[in-house]
């Protein structure tokens, strides 16, 4: 089918949901369910976080997500040897029927959070079906794809939201039914969080679903590369084919609104006195003198007046906000909306990073994306860069900037919370 074909057909279907065999983790052939998950891929802080999840469990999901070796295609095979090996061993084991999953996250303070996995079929951004908001970088897009073909796999979901119709909606009293009885998994991760699994196989329940969701669109909230990896790859596998589909985590945000956090920069080679140095007369800039929660404190009052961020790695704090209104003019597209225009992400990338730092984007020996603060600050001050901590954009800019078709830039936005990697994997051979 041609991408016309696939248009023509998305526009029919809407969201396309669809059961699939689940690939998990064998209980009795691991130390335990909490041992073997991982963050998604782009979350693991690399190396010490790589290391202590390598050191959890010698199954653990990340030798699958991140594998390491001294080039990228070792790194691929190594990976697809490994699942194929765990399959082998029944390390790993698809269930019986094909199923979506009730995914249930319960954090320590009680936040709730109940979606479905399921296999979605894959759209295009024209389609006006699954809305991406962020742009991607092409290389990610690319390791990712290589990943994918190795393994023949989806080896973790992607997180997608969409606005639901009420606790009354069938999805929604299906879901809430499937968690009344006895969970298909259940563990706690060692961040206190618990996750438990549910299987919905009843031909009654999936159809209802399927009906549902047909009259919604959906929103990336995590996993922008993973998606664009899905188109890429679907493109290269003549339709129908297992291809058409990936792996995702659908939830309601009207019934379970998610976090959105901050991802924050940090900028290799630019020491903090430099950085500052470039913000004479373009930022005002006040040194804070506050350990890193006062100091996010500072930034969020700040952000509500203008554009802010907050610099570290030179073992203290400095606010930077109040940017001159002729830097903005001459670096900032006015091609987009009033909403994109005045993004922090927006002035960072647009004016700071290209016109006053210098620093490219897209470039991972210049800068790398970190979504905890104390971590990027921490690495900023081992390495000698600068850490710059953004504050957090509302999920109704986020959306409604989507739904125009504007895409805000790359890694704008940490939806969470996000589905742990290692519960359920999908494989795409036939």
């Amino acid at each position: 089918m041609n991408a016309a074909g696939h248009s023509e057909a998305t526009k029919r279907r809407g969201l396309e949901l669809t059961p699939f065999r689940g690939l998990r983790y064998d209980p009795d052939r691991v130390g335990s369910l909490a041992a073997v998950t991982s963050p998604p891929y782009d979350v693991v802080v690399r190396p010490d976080g790589l290391h202590h999840l390598e050191s959890a469990d010698p199954h653990n999901i990340v030798r699958l997500i991140l594998p390491q070796a001294t080039t990228p295609a070792a790194r691929d095979e190594q990976a697809a040897a490994t699942l194929r090996r765990w399959l082998a061993e029944g390390v790993l084991a698809a269930d019986p029927e094909p199923a979506l999953y009730v995914y249930e996250q319960r954090d320590p303070d009680g936040t709730l959070q109940r979606g479905l996995i399921g296999a979605l079929r894959v759209t295009d951004p024209e389609d006006g079906l699954v809305l991406p908001h962020e742009d991607v970088m092409p290389h990610i897009v690319a390791e990712r794809a290589d990943l994918m073909r190795a393994t023949s796999a989806n080896l973790e979901p992607l997180l997608l939201t969409y606005r639901g119709n009420g606790s009354t909606a069938p999805t929604a009293e299906i879901i809430e039914r499937a968690a009344e009885k006895p969970a298909l998994l259940a563990t706690t991760t060692e961040d206190g969080v618990s996750h438990r699994l549910w299987s919905l196989a009843d031909p009654t329940d999936l159809t209802a679903i399927q009906s549902d969701l047909s009259h919604h669109q959906a929103l990336i909230a995590d996993g922008h590369h993973r998606w664009a990896t899905y188109r890429s790859l679907r493109a290269e596998h003549p339709s129908p084919s297992p291809w058409d589909y990936g792996l995702v985590l659908l939830v309601d945000t009207a019934r379970y609104p998610l976090r959105v956090r901050a991802i924050h920069r940090l900028l290799h080679g630019l020491p903090v006195a430099d950085a500052l140095a470039a913000l004479d007369g373009l930022f005002r800039v006040r040194h804070l003198r506050a350990p890193l929660p006062e100091a996010l404190t500072a930034l969020a009052d700040a952000a509500h007046a203008s554009n802010a961020f907050l610099l570290a790695g030179d073992g203290a704090y400095h606010l930077v906000d109040r940017p001159d209104p002729g830097l903005l003019t001459r670096t900032i597209p006015t091609d987009r909306p009033r909403a994109w225009r005045t993004l922090d992400a927006t002035v960072l990338h647009a004016a700071l990073l290209a016109h006053v730092w210098h620093v490219p984007e897209d470039s991972p020996a210049h800068i790398a994306y970190i979504h905890d603060a104390a971590a990027t600050v921490a690495k900023a001050e081992h390495d000698g860069g600068t850490a710059v901590l953004m504050h957090p954009v509302r999920e109704d800019v986020v959306r409604d900037l989507a739904r125009q078709g504007v895409t805000m830039p790359r890694k704008s936005t940490s939806f969470g919370p996000k589905p742990a990697s290692g519960l359920v994997l999908r494989a795409l051979e036939r």
